[in-house]
C-alpha cells in the first residue's frame, strides 16, 4: 500500500465540516473511503457525524449520501444494495458500486443494532462502519452500550454513590461474528495501513461486511484534541482495543495486537489508558480504584480468549 498513491486519491469526503477538533471521525472515514477506486454511495445514521458534515445547505460529501435515522440505517443501505442488483439484472446498469454505511455507536450497539442484524442475516453485499466513541455524543454524552465500565456520562455521573458506568461495555463485534458473515474486524485510525486494508477486504468482499473502529472523542473522553491519534495507539497497546480480523471463519490477530501476542511489544497497562482521560480521572484515586482493578482483570481475560481464538 504506498501512502503516496494514496494521497493523490479521489477526495469523497471534503474539507469544511463541523466536527469538533481532534474528532477521530472524519479521519475514519477518509480512510476507509480510501480503501477503493469503485463509485461508492454512504448511507449515514444520525449522530455526530451526519449533522456535522451537512449542515444545509453544505455538504462536505463528493458520493452520492443519504441521511437516515439512528436505527435503519442499514436497512437504507440493504433497499439500495437490492435496488442496484434488479437494474443489473433487467440490463440497465453495468457499472460496478460500493456501498457503505456509517453509524456511531449508539446507532450501531443500541438503537440500530436490529436493522443491523437483519442486513447481514439477510447477505445484503455492503460494508458497515462503526465510529466507536463509547457514549452518545451527539446527544449528550449518554452512556451506550459501548461504554466502557467506570466512565463518567451524563447518564451515569460519577460521584459518592457510583463510580461511573457500572457496566461491562457488550462485545459487539464477537456478536456480529456470530451471525457468520464473510467479513468483520476491529481497526484503529492510528494505524492507517491495518485499517486501509481491513476496509479493502470489506468492499471487495461479497456479501456483508462489518468494521468496528475505536474513535476518541475529545469532548466526551475529556482529552486534548491533539491526543486523538495517541489515545487510539493506546488503546490497541493496552489491549482495550485489540486489532483483529474474522475472514471467512478465520481469526486472526493483526498490527500491534499480533505483535503483542507474538511477545515482541509489550502490552501497557490499563492504568494508562485510564490516566489518559478526564473520564476515568475518579478511577485513579480514592474509594474506586477496585474498578480500574476489575477493568484491567476483564481485559486480561479477553485477551486471552482472543488470542485462542486465533490460535496464538
Amino acid at each position: 500500500m504506498n501512502l503516496k498513491e494514496l494521497t493523490h486519491s479521489e477526495v469523497r469526503m471534503c474539507e469544511g465540516h463541523r466536527l469538533c477538533a481532534g474528532c477521530a471521525e472524519p479521519i475514519i472515514a477518509r480512510q476507509v473511503l480510501m480503501a477503493t477506486d469503485k463509485p461508492v454511495i454512504v448511507a449515514n445514521a444520525t449522530g455526530c457525524f451526519e449533522v456535522s458534515t451537512t449542515i444545509y445547505p453544505f455538504s462536505s460529501w463528493n458520493v452520492p449520501w443519504i441521511h437516515t435515522a439512528f436505527e435503519n440505517a442499514p436497512a437504507t443501505m440493504s433497499g439500495v444494495e437490492a435496488a442496484y442488483k434488479s437494474l443489473k439484472r433487467q440490463g440497465k446498469l453495468d457499472q460496478e458500486i460500493k456501498f457503505v454505511a456509517f453509524g456511531g455507536d449508539g446507532a450501531t450497539y443500541d438503537i440500530g443494532f436490529q436493522s443491523l442484524s437483519g442486513a447481514i442475516e439477510r447477505g445484503h453485499d455492503f460494508m458497515y462502519v462503526c465510529f466507536n466513541n463509547e457514549a452518545y455524543m451527539n446527544t449528550g454524552i449518554q452512556r451506550s452500550g459501548a461504554t466502557q465500565m467506570g466512565a463518567a456520562t451524563t447518564t451515569c455521573p460519577a460521584g459518592s454513590c457510583i463510580p461511573g458506568k457500572r457496566e461491562f461495555p457488550k462485545d459487539l463485534t464477537k456478536i456480529v461474528i456470530a451471525h457468520d458473515l464473510p467479513y468483520a474486524a476491529q481497526a484503529s485510525p492510528h494505524n492507517w495501513k491495518d485499517l486501509i486494508s481491513k476496509a479493502k477486504k470489506g468492499f471487495d468482499t461479497p456479501g456483508p461486511a462489518f468494521l468496528n473502529v475505536i474513535s476518541p472523542c475529545p469532548r466526551g473522553w475529556r482529552h486534548d484534541g491533539s491526543k486523538t491519534i495517541a489515545i487510539s495507539k493506546l488503546a490497541v497497546e493496552t489491549c482495550i482495543w485489540p486489532l483483529y480480523e474474522f475472514e471467512n471463519g478465520k481469526w486472526s490477530l493483526t498490527g500491534e495486537s499480533l505483535r503483542i501476542a507474538e511477545g515482541t511489544r509489550e502490552k501497557r497497562p490499563v492504568l494508562d489508558w485510564l490516566n489518559s482521560q478526564g473520564r476515568f480521572k475518579h478511577l485513579t484515586k480514592g474509594k474506586f480504584t477496585s474498578v480500574a482493578d476489575d477493568i484491567q482483570k476483564n481485559i486480561d481475560a479477553k485477551w486471552e480468549q482472543l488470542q485462542k481464538l486465533c490460535k496464538m
